[in-house]
């Protein structure tokens, strides 16, 4: 099957203090290819407080904890205690801070938003952060998303002060990936997250067939942050699915300009170069990509799957295994991993992995089919265990 691989909630360009902007390329945008959306694409509202949420803020027990606690732990508490308003972590699409109140749930960049959005209101400073760290890759049927991580830092003012305390600078994580705290950090603009934010909105519209859409959100992307990787890839990956391939590889070129060793760009452009009828230019791009990354992301994964198919499911336990080592925050493998010993009869094994693509896993429904599975594999017999299916 042929994937595009895109990137998601990650910031590949920008830095502290990011030099002036270039203008868009001329000719890479073609607002004639694509009808006018339906509704207004835009992100001003995006850190807009909707009334349930002034409401919120001006209740008796938010006040309690930021008198009790001081300003940013008292907000963070207010926000994110289970016994308060508890917010989740959701994966699943990325919201304004008004939707992602009414949600009660969101993804790390939603998160983010949101708890921006309280923070200005409270007066306090917010500095936006991309974070060093190995990005993440996911697959849907016919996307691979590539996510990324930013977070938040706050500083609340010190009494009686016009300035901010800097013992009360805290940095919040959403889902902060191991050795976090020493990791690097980038500090981003509030272009940047409108950037992140309008690509995101952009790929979660491609997965749903809505090319149209997609095209619209990620060229507001484009206009908050022209430089930016991420959404020149995007871009290339709606005029591919669009019938549009001439467009696609400018856009894909365009994406390389700016990282010449971009896996996710190579990938894409690799087999498009091919069928627009530039096979040498396309091998060429090929032998590149395996001297770079002679084992890219779901390579030992893919592997194991031809191994379970043909029921050798000790070979396809090692390869899982690989996967896992690398990439231990990817429930797919933790869950495949488990159905291996299962097919092996280690039924104790089979749980913890299981147990493990549930704790890993970043979208509730999901979290919620693997909680169903382990339920179901805990009350069977060890004798006669059925192998798990993948639905």
């Amino acid at each position: 099957m042929r994937y595009s691989s895109l990137v998601l909630c990650v910031l590949l360009a920008g830095c502290a203090s990011a030099p002036p902007q270039p203008p868009l390329p001329a000719g890479l945008l073609d607002d004639t290819a694509f009808p006018a959306p339906a509704a207004p694409v835009t992100a001003s509202d995006l850190f807009t407080l909707s009334p349930a949420m002034s409401v919120h803020l001006r209740s008796r027990a938010f006040q309690a904890k930021l008198r009790e606690k001081g300003a940013v732990r008292g907000l963070l508490d207010a926000l994110y205690d289970k016994r308060d308003l508890q917010l989740d972590y959701d994966a699943t699409r990325t919201q304004t801070a008004a939707q992602t109140y009414a949600a009660r749930s969101g993804n790390c960049l939603s998160l983010v938003i949101l708890t921006a959005a309280f923070a200005r209101e409270l007066g306090m400073r917010v500095r936006f952060q991309s974070v060093e760290s190995e990005a993440t890759w996911t697959r849907t049927e016919t996307l691979q998303l590539v996510s990324g991580h930013v977070n938040i830092r706050l500083a609340g003012r010190a009494p009686q002060s016009l300035s901010y305390d800097p013992d009360s600078e805290l940095t919040v994580d959403f889902l902060p990936p191991a050795d976090a705290g020493r990791m690097r950090t980038r500090e981003l603009e509030q272009a940047d997250i409108v950037a992140l934010y309008m690509n995101n909105r952009a790929v979660e519209e491609l997965a749903q067939g809505r090319n149209a859409e997609a095209y619209w959100w990620v060229r507001g992307a484009l206009h908050a942050r022209p430089s930016t990787l991420f959404a020149w890839n995007t871009l290339g990956v709606i005029y591919q699915r669009s019938d549009r391939p001439l467009l696609a590889e400018r856009a894909y070129r365009a994406a390389l300009e700016r990282d010449p060793d971009s896996l996710v760009v190579m990938q894409n452009l690799a087999p498009l170069l091919a069928a627009n009828g530039k096979t040498a230019e396309a091998e060429v791009l090929a032998q590149r990509i395996a001297r770079l990354y002679p084992a890219p992301p779901f390579h030992y994964f893919d592997q194991g799957m031809a191994a379970w198919r043909a029921n050798d499911f000790a070979r396809a336990r090692a390869l899982f295994a690989r996967e896992v080592a690398r990439a231990p925050y990817n429930d797919e493998f933790h869950f495949w991993l488990g159905v291996a010993h299962l097919g092996l009869g280690e039924r104790e094994r089979a749980l913890k992995q299981l147990a493990l693509a549930r704790d890993t896993s970043v979208r509730a429904d999901t979290r919620e089919r693997y909680s169903a599975k382990l339920a179901h594999l805990r009350a069977a017999s060890a004798a006669g265990m059925p192998r798990p299916r993948r639905d």
